[in-house]
Formats: C-alpha cells, structure tokens, sequence
C-alpha cells in the first residue's frame, strides 16, 4: 500500500522539511524496520511465553538470556529451539499453537517500544517517508503489538513470516514492499538488529542500518560493511537517515555516536 504522506500529486516524492538536508535528505523514500530488538524490546514476554509451554510439557525452565539468543527465524524455529534446550521433543505435536496461545495472554505484558523511538519515527514520517514493517513473528500477533503500543499508526505495511513472502532473509518481503510504494531497493533501508536482518538487506540490494541497541547480535558481532550504518540508540536514527548522499553511497556516524560506552 502506497504511502500518500510520500507522495505529491504528480506521484513523484513530496519535497521534504529537513532543514540543511532538503535535497539529499530524501536518497532514502522507504525505511523498512524489523520488530523485535528494533522497533520493540520483547525479550520477557518471549521468555515468559516460552517458559509457559516448556512447563506445561515437563521441561527445565530456560533464562529469559537464552530465550532471546533464539529468537528471529521465526515463531517455529523459537520453539524447536526452546524444546530442545529444555529437554524436549523438538518435534511434539500441536508446540507451536500452544505456544502461541500463552504469546497471545501475554503480548504487552512487559514489551514496550525502545526509548527515542516513537520520535524517530514521527521525524522519519515528518520527512515525508514510507514506514513499514518486516518482521519474521507471525503477522497476526505483530500487528496486535503495534497496534496496543500506539505505534501502527506510523507503518504503511506490516509483513509477517507467515506471508506469503516466506521469511527472512528471503529478501521477498523486502523487495515487495520497495515495489508496492514504488521506489527503488537501493533508496530503501532496512533497520534490524540481527544478522538474518543483515543477509536480508544484502540480498535485497537494499541499504542496511544495523540497530545495535538491539538483541540481535551481542557483543557486536554484527559489523556494518561499506555504505551500510550502525546505530547505538533509536534517537540517532533520523540522522543516520540523513546522511546519506547520491553521490557517496551510505556515511557512517561519527565515531563518537558509533563507539560504544
């Protein structure tokens, strides 16, 4: 679905309000964002979700730490992960619904956006880009989130692992939303924290923004390469966007905003 926040009545990017970036702030008209360790810290509800159904089953509680390092290819591939660590079938029948089911009593539980990311958002929309979601969590319950978080409003598109899209980093997803609001891979972004979020872009030919507030890849083991980016904090997100230029490909941030403290 095409933006109309994006779009001048010719159809072609609205001039965008970004101060000294006027003209280059727009290289990037779509920002595609993952879900969870991107837009929302979810790691306790996962946990939570998952310990219900290990309990349930007879199984050894697993740490919230652990729980986390097995989240992002999906509500499946969590599960599979989660039984086998507890010490259990991997394979037991009717896993994945049960899961779903304690997911579903517990979606906002304790979830909540990242600090500075509701901003980051407004700003990005202000400038007159496309939002939209990528997520591999099943479509169902990720619009629900965003929708209790207040934060739907801002995304014209939230894509599921469960579409017919396929999943990360099958760059499918990614690649159809670019063309559904008519722009090109390379003046898209993709902002993940995970190395499937990585491949994802790579593959996509799309430009690539690493979240690295995130839960995704600890310990920074997720490196930007040339003309991609790095953030350590949503509230760095705008400009990041910003910096980008025609001629130059992707800019990182200053080294003070890169590092780490």
């Amino acid at each position: 679905m095409r933006s109309e926040n994006n779009r001048a009545a010719g159809g072609g990017p609205r001039a965008a309000d970004c101060g000294e970036h006027t003209i280059d702030c727009m290289l990037i008209q779509l920002v595609v964002f993952d879900l969870d360790g991107t837009l929302i810290d979810s790691r306790r509800d996962l946990a939570d979700a998952t310990n219900a159904l290990v309990a349930e089953l007879g199984g050894r509680p697993l740490s919230v730490d652990a729980v986390t390092a097995m989240v992002g290819e999906g509500a499946g591939v969590l599960v599979r992960r989660a039984l086998t660590a507890a010490g259990l079938n991997p394979q037991t029948p009717g896993a994945l619904e049960r899961f779903l089911a304690h997911y579903d009593e517990r979606l906002t539980v304790h979830t909540r956006p990242y600090e500075g990311l509701v901003e980051a958002l407004s700003a990005l929309r202000s400038e007159g880009r496309t939002l939209a979601v990528l997520t591999n969590k099943p479509g169902r319950p990720s619009r629900e989130i965003l929708e209790r978080l207040e934060l739907a409003r801002f995304f014209s598109e939230v894509i599921g692992g469960d579409s017919a899209a396929g999943r990360k980093p099958d760059p499918s997803g990614l690649l159809g939303l670019a063309q559904r609001a008519e722009v090109a891979p390379s003046s898209t972004v993709l902002v993940g924290d995970s190395p499937i979020d990585a491949e994802t872009a790579r593959r996509a030919g799309a430009v690539l923004c690493i979240a690295r507030y995130g839960f995704g890849a600890p310990d920074d083991t997720l490196v930007p390469g040339p003309g991609e980016m790095a953030i350590d904090h949503p509230s760095e997100l705008t400009e990041a966007i910003r910096s980008l230029r025609p001629d130059t490909g992707a800019v990182r941030l200053p080294e003070t905003s890169q590092s780490r403290t």
